[in-house]
């Protein structure tokens, strides 16, 4: 089994910035691609960066420019760094891994989501 736990989420004004974390733990023998998405009330969940084991990173057109997408291999840990943030970027943003098992099978994981909330 393979854990994501996130951090970071919260209340900000608009303009303002957020740093999201995702650490993920467990059986895991190497991670491909880490990433974020998120959902909007009454929306389906959608993109918003992944990033490579090469540190290739893609990025929704909504969030190109504002948020930076990044990992720390040794730590098995990706960041979202969010600036500029604007009310329409409110959501759940959850964590995903593309990972190799122990058992030299690919899975992947979500997690358990972080709630950000742009507002004044």
């Amino acid at each position: 089994q393979v854990q994501l736990v996130e951090s970071g989420g919260g209340l900000v004004h608009p303009g303002g910035s957020l740093r999201l974390s995702c650490a993920a733990s467990g059986s895991i023998f190497s991670i491909y691609a880490m990433g974020w998405y998120r959902q909007a009330p009454g929306k389906q969940r959608e993109l918003v960066a992944t990033i490579s084991n090469g540190g290739n990173g893609n990025y929704a057109d909504s969030v190109k420019g504002r948020f930076t997408i990044s990992r720390d291999n040794a730590k098995n840990t990706v960041y979202l760094q969010m600036n500029s943030l604007k009310p329409e970027d409110t959501a759940v943003y959850y964590c995903h891994t593309d990972l190799l098992g122990p058992d030299y099978i690919r899975y992947n994981y979500w997690g358990q989501g972080t709630q950000v909330t742009v507002s004044s």
